[in-house]
C-alpha cells in the first residue's frame, strides 16, 4: 500500500511538474493580410519569433529583451494577455518622397506582460516589425537592448562594414555569406539586405521612431546569426577636428529616457522582386504623424549643391576667381535658375571659419544673395 501511495504521489508529482511545465510556454502567431508571411511567437524563457513566407522558413528562434539598470524585460516573460488588430487606412506624407498617399495595411497582435511593459508585432504584405512599449514611472536607463536573429541557411549578405560607431556612413558595401559575418568582424550600419535564396526572398533589415534613443548597429555572431550593438550615452567629450568630437566618457547605459513610451521599430522588408526594395514604405509606415500643425511653408526641391566640387566651378562661363566668395554664389543662383533648380545650398562658405558659425565669411553677403535669388525666381 505504501508503494501504490508512493507511485501515486510520485505520479501527482509529475503531472503538476508537466502542467507548469507547458504553461510555461505559450505560443501566439500573427499573419500578413495577404496570408503570405507569417510570424510565430513562442513565450518561454525568453520571447523568440520565427518568421515564414508561405512554406519557407525565412528566420528563425530570434528572441528580443531590453535590459533596463534593475531589470531584463523579456527575461522569464510572464504573459497577461493578447489583443489582436487589423489596420487598414491612408497615410498622406507632408512632403511626398515615393508617393503622396501610402496605403497602411498590416495585422497586430500586442503582447501585454507582467512588469507594466507589453512588445506590438505588426505584420504587414511586405514584410514585419516588431517595438516594446513601456508603461514605468519616472525615468528609466536602458543598459543595452537584445536584438537577436538567427539564418536556417547561409543567406548572402550586403553590408556596410564601420570602424567604430563614429562613422558617416559612407563606408563601401561588402558581399559576404552569413556565415562569413562573424563576432570578429566590424560592427554593420543599417540598412542591411539579405539575399535567403529562397523563392528569390529578400530581407531588408532596419529600423524606425529613433526619438531619444540611439541607432542601432549589427554584429555577427556564432552559429549563423547577427545581434544588435548599441553606443553607449557619451558624457564627456573633448576636440577631433573641426567639424568633431571625441568622446572622453561614456556611461554605463545606452538611454536615459521616459519610463512611459513606445521603442523604436525593428523592422524587416521581406519582398520577391529587387524592385519592391526601392518602393517599400515601412519607415513611413511605422513612424508617427508630423507633430507639426502648420506645413504649408515646407516647399521641397532639387538643389545645386557646392560641396561637390568645392566651390570650384569651371568653364569658359566662369570669369571670376572661383572660391567661397560672393560671384561663385550667384554662379550656382545662375545656373540653378537656368535649369529650374529650386535651390542652393551653401555648406560651409558662409562662416569665417567651421569652428565659428556666428562670425560670417566677408567674401560673402548673404543678404545680398537672398535679394539677387529673388531676382532669379
Amino acid at each position: 500500500m505504501i508503494k501504490q501511495l508512493s507511485k501515486s504521489i510520485l505520479g501527482v508529482i509529475f503531472m503538476l511538474l508537466f502542467s507548469v511545465s507547458a504553461k510555461a510556454e505559450q505560443t501566439a502567431s500573427v499573419t500578413s493580410p495577404d496570408k503570405q508571411l507569417n510570424v510565430e511567437i513562442r513565450i518561454a524563457d525568453k520571447i523568440y519569433y520565427s518568421v515564414k513566407s508561405g512554406n519557407e522558413l525565412l528566420l528563425e528562434n530570434c528572441y528580443l529583451q531590453l535590459n533596463l539598470e534593475n531589470e531584463i524585460l523579456g527575461q522569464n516573460p510572464q504573459l497577461k494577455g493578447t489583443k489582436k488588430k487589423a489596420v487598414s487606412e491612408e497615410k498622406k506624407a507632408v512632403v511626398p518622397f515615393k508617393s503622396s498617399v501610402t496605403k497602411n495595411q498590416y495585422n497586430s497582435l500586442l503582447l501585454n506582460f507582467k512588469g507594466d511593459y507589453a512588445v506590438e508585432f505588426r505584420v504587414f504584405d511586405d514584410g514585419m516589425a516588431y517595438r516594446f512599449i513601456t508603461k514605468k514611472k519616472g525615468e528609466i536607463a536602458v543598459l543595452d537592448e537584445a536584438f537577436s536573429i538567427q539564418f536556417p541557411g547561409d543567406y548572402d549578405v550586403s553590408l556596410s562594414q564601420a570602424k567604430s560607431f563614429k562613422t558617416s556612413y559612407e563606408e563601401q558595401y561588402s558581399h559576404l555569406k552569413t556565415k562569413d559575418f562573424n563576432e570578429a568582424d566590424k560592427k554593420t550600419t543599417l540598412p542591411v539586405l539579405i539575399n535567403t535564396n529562397k523563392q528569390n526572398c529578400k530581407i531588408l533589415i532596419s529600423e524606425a521612431e529613433l526619438f531619444d534613443y540611439p541607432c542601432m548597429f549589427l554584429r555577427g555572431i556564432a552559429d549563423n546569426g547577427m545581434t544588435g550593438v548599441f553606443p553607449k550615452c557619451p558624457l564627456e567629450f573633448g576636440e577631433d577636428g573641426d567639424r568633431s568630437q571625441k568622446i572622453l566618457k561614456e556611461a554605463n547605459y545606452i538611454a536615459k529616457t521616459s519610463g512611459s513610451r513606445n521603442f523604436p521599430w525593428r523592422y524587416f522588408v521581406i519582398t520577391h522582386k529587387d524592385g519592391q526594395l526601392l518602393e517599400n514604405q515601412m519607415t513611413f509606415k511605422l513612424s508617427e504623424p508630423t507633430v507639426l500643425k502648420e506645413t504649408s511653408w515646407i516647399k521641397p526641391g532639387q538643389v545645386s549643391w557646392e560641396w561637390w566640387n568645392d566651390a570650384s566651378p569651371y568653364g569658359p562661363d566662369v570669369n571670376f576667381v572661383a572660391g567661397y566668395n560672393l560671384d561663385t554664389y550667384k554662379y550656382y543662383i545662375d545656373f540653378a535658375s537656368k535649369y529650374g533648380i529650386s535651390y542652393i545650398i551653401m555648406d560651409e562658405g558662409w562662416a569665417m571659419s567651421t569652428r565659428d558659425p556666428f562670425t560670417p565669411n566677408p567674401k560673402v553677403d548673404v543678404h545680398e544673395l537672398i535679394r539677387y535669388g529673388k531676382t532669379k525666381n
